[in-house]
Order: C-alpha cells, then structure tokens, then sequence
C-alpha cells in the first residue's frame, strides 16, 4: 500500500450496521444505534477519517415509504451518530438495474468522488455480501461485521469479518503488518 492509498474514509451501510434494522423504516423514532456505533464512529473521527453512509432503500421503489420518510430516518440516524460528510442512498428495487444499487459499486463510487477520494482511500463496513461487493466493484477495502440475518456463505466470501462495528473499526486503523 503506498501513502497514495492510505485509508481516508469509511462508508457504513446503514440498516443493521450503524443502527438496528426496522424492515423498510420510514419512521424516525424506530432508529436505535447498534450496540458499538457510537464509540466506533468517535474512534474513526478521532483519527482524522471521513464519514459517510451507503444504503439500499428498495422500500421506496416498492412503494412502502417515501424519499421524504427515507431522509427523515437518515436525519435522525445523522442526529444520533453524525455528522456524516456524505450520504448516499438507493431508492431503486432489485430488478431496476441501477448502477448505484448494492452490490454494484454506483454509491461507493459517488461518496468517494464527493469526498474528493480514490476508491482506494476508502473503506466500506457492512453487514451482507452486496456490502462487500460494492466495495470490491469500486475498488474499496471491505469489512464484514455479520448479524444474524448474514448468510454463512457471506461471511466465508468476506475479505475481512468483524464481531462489531467498533471491531471492524480498529481493523481498518490497524498499521499494516500489525498482528491480528
């Protein structure tokens, strides 16, 4: 790794990573930070990182909530855990084939590009396999932290896998090269 790509920022997906999953949330009020978010994102900022969160939010394309109930929950999540430099979020449904649609690398590429960065500078920490293959389309390092709705074959394909956020955390700020 030369200092050219040395890490400058994490992108966290949102539901089941930084905060507890309420399926197709529209609701401010039902955010609740995983157990691990706010020490990990203090300890991510105290070491000079950028922020920034890429979600899937098919719920909009399905009709179950709206763009405006989709940015109310990202505000509250902002409120309890930002400021975030970047969000990044995907209203689109499986079958619409975008670009910017977990697994493929369209919202990793855009935050890095609005955080003026490499894909190679960033890092991306989530809790399924379209997570960590977003971030290998975009060229990004990538964590695993798994939950129970993680399928094994996720974890086995991970680059990296982390018990907690704040695990994948201090896996990322690790000095290359030191034991694990």
């Amino acid at each position: 790794m030369t200092a050219d790509d040395a890490l400058r920022a994490i992108l966290f997906d949102r539901d089941d990573t930084l905060i507890v999953d309420v399926p197709y949330n529209g609701d401010p009020e039902q955010v609740t930070p995983m157990p691990t978010a706010v020490s990990a994102l203090q300890r991510v900022r105290a070491a000079g990182l950028a922020t920034g969160v890429v979600s899937n939010q098919s719920g909009i394309a399905r009709g179950i909530l709206t763009h405006e109930q989709a940015r109310a929950v990202n505000a509250r999540v902002d409120q309890l855990l930002g400021p975030f430099d970047v969000w990044r979020y995907c209203p689109h449904g499986p079958e619409d084939g975008c670009a910017c649609r977990k697994p493929l690398p369209g919202m990793v590429l855009s935050a890095a590009a609005a955080l003026g960065l490499a894909p190679s500078q960033v890092a991306v920490i989530g809790d399924i396999g379209a997570d960590m293959g977003a971030a290998a389309a975009a060229g990004a390092r990538a964590v695993l932290v798994p939950t129970a709705r993680t399928l094994p074959e996720e974890v086995a394909a991970a680059p990296a896998a982390a018990t907690d956020l704040r695990a994948a955390v201090e896996m990322l700020l690790a000095p290359v090269g030191a034991a694990s």
